[in-house]
C-alpha cells in the first residue's frame, strides 16, 4: 500500500518535474483589436463554417514569408523585410507567438532568432529547423542558403545559441546577388517517413554539403529530401520551375504548386511528386514531353507559395483529406481535389479563402491553422504590412496538445499514431524515435487490420526508422499484406545505407501486383536496391501507346494527366540508377527494345553508343533504324557540368534536351556515323537527317535543318517622351489621389485597349503569347495583381520591378552598350529588347559584362496624360487579362 503511494507520488513529481522550464501561462487581459478584421471577413466572403480571426499584426510580423505551427500550438513566424528582390541583410528574424490558453488571443511573443531572409520554417520537438540567406559580413552581400536547426531546450522562446548547420550552400551565390532569393530555395516539411523535404526554386545549387559530407548539384529546380541531423541528402524529384513549398499526405504522396514564367506568362502548375521523377523544365517540358512526367493541371497564372496537406478529422470533411495550396499572386488559399488514378491522381482546384498575397499556412495537433499575409509588402519587404490569422471551424471543441517530451508512458506515446491527425502522429514518431523505445508495440500498429490506413503507414515508417537493419524481416512480412505492401516496399528501400541487407523477391514479386501504386514502389524500390541483375524484371514494363514526341516545333502536353507513362517512366529511372548498360543493350533484339531505347537515352556510355551502332547494322527494320538513329543523336552531346557561372533566366531556352552542350569521347564516333548514313541515305529521305539536326540542336552542317528560328520582328518605334509629357488628370495630381478616384470609377475595358495601343504599352508589353515575348507578359496581369497593385506598378514603376524584368545594361566586348529587357536566353545567346521595342541577339561570348540596373526601363510618367476615367479603363482592361 505505502509502495503504490509512494510509486504515485514519485510518478506526480515526475510529472511536474518534466514541466518546470515551460514558461508559464499568464493570458493576455487585453484583447487585440485589429478594426479591419470584420470588414475583411465581408470583403473576402469568408467561408461561414469557419472562424477567421485576426492573431498578429504588422507590428510584430511585418512581412511574414513563412509560418509554422509547434503540435503544441506555438506559431514561428519568418518576418523577411528584405523580401523576393531585396538584398540587404539584417532584415529578417524570427518570431515565436504563443495563445497559452488558447482561445484566440495572443498572449505572449518572443523573438526566436536573428536569421536573414527565412524561407522554411519546421517546428519539431525542441528543434526549429529553418531554411535562409546566409550573407558575408565584409561585403553585405548574399552568399547562399543554409538549412540549419535551433534549439530551445529551456523553451523561453529564445533559440539557446548558435543554430547547427545541416546543409551549405542550398541555393547560388551568383542570382542571390544579382536578382535576390525569389527562384531560390524555400519551404520545408517532415514526411511521416522522417525525412525533411526541400523545395528548391529553379536558381537550383551547386555543391550542397551535408552534415556526413555528401554532396550534391541540381541544375533547376526540385525536391531534395536529408535527415533530421543533415545526413543521407538526396534528390527526390528533378524539374520543376519555381516552386516554393511542398504538401505531403500521410501516404507520403507529395503535391507541389509551381509556376512557370516560360515566356509567355507566370503560369501555375500543380503536380504529384514521384519518386525519381523528371517533370522536364526547362529542357524536356515542350519538345520531349514523351519523357516527363506531366502535371495534372495548368491552372491558369499566379505565384505558389506555403503548402499543407490537410489531415485531421476534427474538421469538416470537405475541408479535409486535401492538398491545400496558397497562391500569392492569386490571395487565395486553394484545395485540389485528387482523386487516384493508377499510381497518381487528378485533381480539381477549389478557392477556399481569400487573404491578401497569402503566403503560408500550418496547423497545430489540436486542429487550429493560421495563415500569414505578405498583404502587399511589396517586392522587397516592408515593415508596415504583413499579418497572421487564426482559422477553425465554428464547432471545434478544442482541446489542448500537451508535449510529447512530457509523456511519460511509452505505451501512451505509441498510442499517439493512431491519431486522427498527421501533427500528432508526426509528433509522436519523433519523440519514439528519440527515445528508442517501443518498437515492438509500434509494431503491432503496423499489423493491426482494425486501424487506419493513416495510422498502419505510421507505424510502418516509425518502426522502419527505429530498428533500421534489425527490422527488416518483419518488414518483409508486412509486404505480404495487400494493404500495407506499398509502404512496407517504401520502408524497406528508404534508406541507401541498409539496402544491402534488403532482399529482392518481395519487389519482384510485387511487379505482378494489380495495384499501378505497388508496382510503382517495386520500381524504384529495385532502382535503389542497386543490383543490375535486377534490371531484366525492370526491362518487362509495357511502354504504352501515348510514349509519343511532339512534332517537330510543336509543344507537347506537359500539363495533362498520363497515368499510363508514370511505370515505365519510373523503369527507365531505375534502369539509369542500375547503370544497367549490359540489360539494356541485350533488349534491343527483345520485345523490351522500346524501354530500352528509353534508358539508352541517358547514358553515355560507350558501351551503349556501340551497342546501337551495332543493333543498326544487323537490322534491315526502318522503323527500328530510325528509333535507333533518334537515340544516337540524343547522345550526341550531354549537359555540361555545372558551376553556377551559367544557367538562370526568366525566359530560359526552351528547345532541349540540353542546356549547355558539350561533347564527349563518343561524340565524333556518333558523328562520323550519322555521316556515313546520311551519305547513303536517298535524297527524298534526307529530311530525317536534317529533322535530327533540328531537334536535338547536332550542329552537322551537311545535314541541314527543317526549322531556323527567324529573327524576331521588331514593333513600330514609340515616341515615350512625347506620351509622358502630355499633361492630364492623372499628371496634376498625386498619386494618393489617383488611388482614391480609381476605387471610384469602374472604366470602360474596351475603351482601355484602345489606350493600351495608343500609350504605346505594346512597345514592351505582350498580351497573348502569340505575339513576340517583350518585357513583362500582360496577357496574366488580371490573375496575379489587383487593380491597385497594377495602378502602382504604372505610377511608380521603380517600386515594384515585375519579377524577372530589372533593366539590363550589357557592354560586349567591342564596346557597344544594349540596355533593355533580356527576352531570352540559352547557355550560348542572349536576346535584349530596349525600350523602343527593337531586339537585338548577342552572343554570350562577346559579353564584357552585364549589369542589373535598380530601375524600371519603363519610365514614370506615362500615363499623365490621361484623365481618371481614362486611366481607370486602362485598369479595366488590364484587369480582364487572365
Amino acid at each position: 500500500m505505502f509502495k503504490k503511494i509512494g510509486f504515485v507520488l514519485l510518478l506526480g513529481l515526475f510529472v511536474v518535474s518534466c514541466g518546470e522550464d515551460k514558461t508559464p501561462c499568464d493570458p493576455s487581459s487585453e484583447v487585440i483589436d485589429y478594426s479591419e478584421a470584420d470588414s475583411l471577413a465581408q470583403v473576402y466572403n469568408w467561408p461561414k463554417d469557419l472562424k477567421i480571426t485576426r492573431f498578429a499584426g504588422p507590428d510584430l510580423t511585418p512581412s511574414p514569408a513563412c509560418m509554422a505551427v509547434a503540435a503544441t500550438g506555438e506559431v514561428f513566424v519568418g518576418v523577411d523585410m528584405m523580401g523576393s528582390l531585396g538584398k540587404d541583410m539584417g532584415k529578417g528574424f524570427i518570431k515565436k507567438l504563443v495563445d497559452c490558453n488558447h482561445d484566440g488571443v495572443l498572449d505572449s511573443y518572443t523573438k526566436f532568432a536573428e536569421v536573414d531572409n527565412p524561407r522554411g520554417i519546421l517546428p519539431v520537438g525542441n528543434q526549429l529547423f529553418v531554411l535562409h540567406t546566409t550573407f558575408t559580413e565584409e561585403t553585405g552581400k548574399a552568399d547562399n542558403m543554409d538549412l540549419i536547426v535551433f534549439e530551445d531546450l529551456d523553451n523561453d522562446g529564445v533559440a539557446d545559441g548558435p543554430a547547427k548547420v545541416l546543409i551549405k550552400n542550398l541555393s547560388n551565390s551568383k542570382y542571390l546577388q544579382e536578382r535576390g532569393t525569389d527562384h531560390a530555395t524555400n519551404g520545408i516539411q517532415m514526411g511521416i517517413d522522417g525525412w525533411i523535404y526541400i523545395a528548391v526554386g529553379d536558381f537550383g545549387f551547386h555543391n550542397a554539403t551535408g552534415t556526413d559530407g555528401t554532396q550534391l548539384t541540381m541544375l533547376g529546380g526540385g525536391v531534395l529530401r536529408v535527415r533530421p541531423d543533415g545526413t543521407e541528402m538526396e534528390e527526390y524529384t528533378h524539374g520543376l520551375r519555381n516552386i516554393y513549398d511542398v504538401a505531403i499526405d500521410p501516404f507520403m504522396n507529395i503535391f507541389t504548386r509551381g509556376n512557370t514564367n516560360d515566356g509567355g506568362g507566370w503560369n501555375i502548375r500543380f503536380s504529384h511528386q514521384m519518386q525519381t521523377g523528371e517533370y522536364g523544365y526547362p529542357m524536356l517540358f515542350k519538345h520531349f514531353t514523351e519523357e516527363i512526367i506531366p502535371a495534372l493541371v495548368d491552372a491558369g497564372g499566379g505565384s505558389g507559395t506555403g503548402a499543407l496537406f490537410m489531415n485531421d478529422d476534427r474538421w469538416p470533411a470537405h475541408y479535409n483529406n486535401v492538398p491545400m495550396m496558397a497562391d500569392w499572386g492569386r490571395s487565395f488559399l486553394y484545395m485540389h481535389r485528387v482523386t487516384e488514378d493508377k499510381a497518381s491522381f487528378t485533381q480539381e482546384e477549389e478557392e477556399f479563402i481569400k487573404l491578401p498575397q497569402i503566403t503560408d499556412l500550418d496547423v497545430d495537433a489540436s486542429g487550429v491553422m493560421y495563415l500569414s499575409a505578405w498583404d502587399g509588402a511589396g517586392y522587397s519587404g516592408s515593415p508596415d504590412r504583413g499579418y497572421i490569422v487564426r482559422v477553425v471551424p465554428e464547432n471545434l471543441e478544442h482541446e489542448p496538445f500537451s508535449p510529447v517530451e512530457d509523456i511519460y508512458w511509452t505505451k501512451s506515446l505509441v498510442n499517439l499514431l493512431k491519431a486522427g491527425n498527421a501533427k500528432t502522429r508526426l509528433s509522436a514518431q519523433y519523440e519514439l524515435i528519440r527515445r528508442g523505445k517501443g518498437a515492438n508495440s509500434v509494431l503491432k500498429l503496423a499489423k493491426d487490420k482494425n486501424l487506419s490506413l493513416e495510422s498502419r503507414v505510421a507505424s510502418i515508417f516509425t518502426y522502419a526508422q527505429m530498428t533500421g537493419e534489425e527490422g527488416i524481416d518483419n518488414l518483409v512480412s508486412l509486404t505480404e499484406d495487400p494493404a500495407v505492401q506499398e509502404f512496407a516496399l517504401r520502408a524497406l528501400a528508404d534508406r541507401l545505407g541498409i539496402v544491402a541487407n534488403v532482399p529482392s523477391e518481395p519487389f519482384v514479386e510485387a511487379l505482378k501486383s494489380d495495384s499501378d501504386r505497388v508496382k510503382a514502389a517495386a520500381i524504384v524500390g529495385l532502382g535503389r536496391l542497386g543490383r543490375a541483375e535486377l534490371a531484366e524484371h525492370l526491362l518487362e514494363v509495357p511502354v504504352p501507346n501515348s510514349f509519343q514526341a511532339p512534332l517537330l516545333g510543336s509543344e507537347g502536353p506537359h500539363a495533362t494527366p498520363n497515368s499510363d507513362i508514370l511505370l515505365p517512366h519510373l523503369a527507365v529511372k531505375a534502369l539509369v540508377a542500375l547503370n544497367a548498360e549490359d540489360a539494356v543493350v541485350n533488349a534491343l533484339r527483345t520485345k523490351n527494345q522500346d524501354l530500352a531505347l528509353w534508358a539508352m537515352r541517358y547514358m553515355h556510355s560507350p558501351k551503349v553508343v556501340e551497342g546501337l551502332i551495332k543493333a543498326y547494322d544487323e537490322t534491315e527494320n526502318a522503323e527500328f533504324k530510325e528509333k535507333v538513329s533518334n537515340t544516337l543523336a540524343r547522345l550526341y552531346h550531354q549537359e555540361a557540368p555545372y558551376d553556377t557561372s551559367w544557367w538562370w533566366s526568366t525566359r530560359p531556352d526552351t528547345h532541349g534536351p540540353y542546356y549547355k552542350t558539350v561533347e564527349w569521347e563518343m561524340t565524333p564516333i556518333i558523328g562520323e556515323f550519322l555521316t556515313q548514313e546520311w551519305k547513303k541515305t536517298p535524297e527524298e529521305r534526307k529530311d530525317l537527317y536534317a529533322e535530327l539536326n533540328s531537334k536535338y540542336r547536332l550542329g552537322i552542317e551537311e545535314f541541314g535543318i527543317l526549322e531556323k528560328r527567324e529573327p524576331k520582328e521588331d514593333m513600330p518605334l514609340v515616341d515615350l517622351d512625347k506620351i509622358k509629357n502630355k499633361k492630364g488628370q492623372v499628371g496634376e495630381a498625386s498619386i494618393e489621389d489617383v488611388m482614391i478616384a480609381i476605387k471610384q470609377i469602374k472604366g470602360d475595358p474596351v475603351k482601355g485597349k484602345e489606350i493600351y495601343g495608343n500609350q504605346g504599352c505594346f512597345a514592351c508589353h505582350s498580351i497573348s503569347t502569340s505575339e513576340v515575348m517583350k518585357g513583362p507578359f500582360m496577357g496574366q496581369i488580371g490573375s496575379i495583381m489587383n487593380r491597385e497593385q497594377i495602378a502602382e506598378s504604372i505610377l511608380k514603376p521603380n517600386a515594384s520591378i515585375s519579377q524577372g524584368f530589372s533593366t539590363v545594361k550589357i557592354e560586349t566586348n567591342d564596346g557597344s552598350i544594349h540596355v533593355g529587357f533580356v527576352t531570352a536566353e540559352s547557355a550560348t545567346d542572349l536576346t535584349i529588347r530596349n525600350i523602343a521595342g527593337i531586339a537585338t541577339e548577342l552572343k554570350i561570348a562577346d559579353i564584357a559584362e552585364r549589369e542589373e540596373l535598380p530601375t524600371s526601363m519603363m519610365p514614370a510618367g506615362l500615363v499623365n496624360s490621361l484623365s481618371y476615367e481614362e486611366f481607370a479603363s486602362l485598369l479595366a482592361f488590364l484587369e480582364e487579362q487572365k
